[in-house]
């Protein structure tokens, strides 16, 4: 039978994550298809009861998986320097990334017509926007050496950016391989000009592209890239980029569809295995009120079936239900304005059944 690994999160985590696997359900009533879930405790959940944040037997469970479907980790700001936070990144978020080699992020951008108004940027400028960063999420300066010293009488600590040929050639393949079944442009996106290791990347890239005739292969430095995100957002096929570049790029583009709570990701490797995830954070404040988005969670359910289930049929109609409820009028608090119809502001639940039922109508004449 098809696992899946449920890591529910924390705070509005759940709330999300339940009408995610609703969504999941309606699949399996229709498809006669069925998935079993299984529980995994990680983050604020696990440290709670047994002093860490990610468990051996959360592994150990999670390795009998054919996915991981994961809600957002994380606490309050003010509890910045708690025990049970301060270590979430790096004692559960990474080793788990590291420990089944997902070395590929995958996040889209792109711009529901709907919320075209939501965006900070012109409409003339966002309509259309379809992109795609592809990270490289296990190496990098997150997983580099870290050294700690004292110089003259005070602390300095050091983060050490490294790459090694294989570890890049092995995300430049990803990233031409997504851009064949696109608009065949890669960007790569370094900083050459000061770092030495983004040197080795151009030069990787470079190799990369003779093997993939007809894709288009150019080249921005971080900080210009920075800048095009916003003033020509269009340009952009396909961005490849190192983790750290990566993960400070793909939260700006999350900003452009006007909502982080829109957007999903996929972490992938070689085998077909995926962790599935909304990009948006655990929102302490907002918890237990049914007001959070779950759109990026529902979205993540696609991205599942279709890259590791190989189900493009029901990931498309799980979409398209997404986009006809935002066209019907139907919106979170993060996506209300005073243009839109009060009697369609939902809650978490009400958004997610809504979804659910287009989703069904959608799978009847499919």
């Amino acid at each position: 039978m098809t696992k899946i690994g449920v890591l529910k999160g924390d705070y509005i985590g759940p709330e999300v994550m339940q009408e995610a696997l609703n969504i999941l359900s309606v699949i399996e009533a229709h498809r006669q298809l069925r998935f079993d879930l299984v529980p995994l405790e990680a983050g604020g959940e696990a440290y709670d009861k047994y002093g860490e944040h990610l468990p051996a037997h959360t592994l150990a469970r999670a390795e009998k998986c054919d996915a991981l479907l994961k809600g957002p980790f994380g606490g309050p700001p003010e509890e910045l320097n708690h025990p049970k936070w301060s270590g979430i990144e790096r004692e559960a978020i990474l080793p788990l990334r590291k420990h089944f080699h997902l070395y590929a992020n995958f996040r889209e951008t792109k711009i529901d017509e709907p919320l075209l108004h939501l965006s900070p940027i012109k409409e003339q400028r966002i309509r259309d926007v379809n992109f795609v960063i592809v990270r490289e999420l296990i190496s990098g300066m997150y997983f580099g050496e870290k050294k700690e010293r004292i110089v003259q009488g005070e602390r300095e600590y050091a983060d050490v950016e490294a790459y090694t040929e294989s570890e890049i050639r092995s995300i430049a393949v990803k990233a031409f391989e997504w851009a064949g079944k696109r608009r065949r442009k890669v960007t790569l996106v370094a900083k050459s000009n000061v770092l030495k290791s983004s040197v080795l990347w151009r030069e990787i890239a470079a190799e990369t592209a003779a093997a993939f005739p007809g894709i288009e292969l150019d080249y921005l430095h971080a900080d210009s890239a920075a800048m095009q995100l916003i003033l020509n957002p269009k340009q952009f096929d396909v961005i490849l980029t190192s983790n750290l570049f990566g993960d400070i790029l793909s939260d700006e583009a999350a900003v452009l569809p006007g909502s982080i709570g829109l957007v999903p990701s996929a972490s992938l490797g070689d085998s077909g295995f995926g962790l599935y995830e909304p990009i948006h954070g655990s929102a302490p404040a907002i918890a237990g009120r049914n007001a959070a988005n779950p759109i990026g969670a529902i979205r993540c359910v696609a991205l599942m079936l279709r890259h590791t289930f190989r189900l493009e049929a029901e990931a498309a109609a799980i979409e398209d239900a997404v986009k006809g409820t935002l066209e019907s009028g139907y919106r979170t608090a993060d996506l209300y304005t005073e243009l839109d119809d009060p009697r369609k502001l939902l809650g978490t639940k009400e958004m997610g059944e809504c979804i659910a039922l287009a989703l069904r109508e959608r799978l009847k004449g499919r």
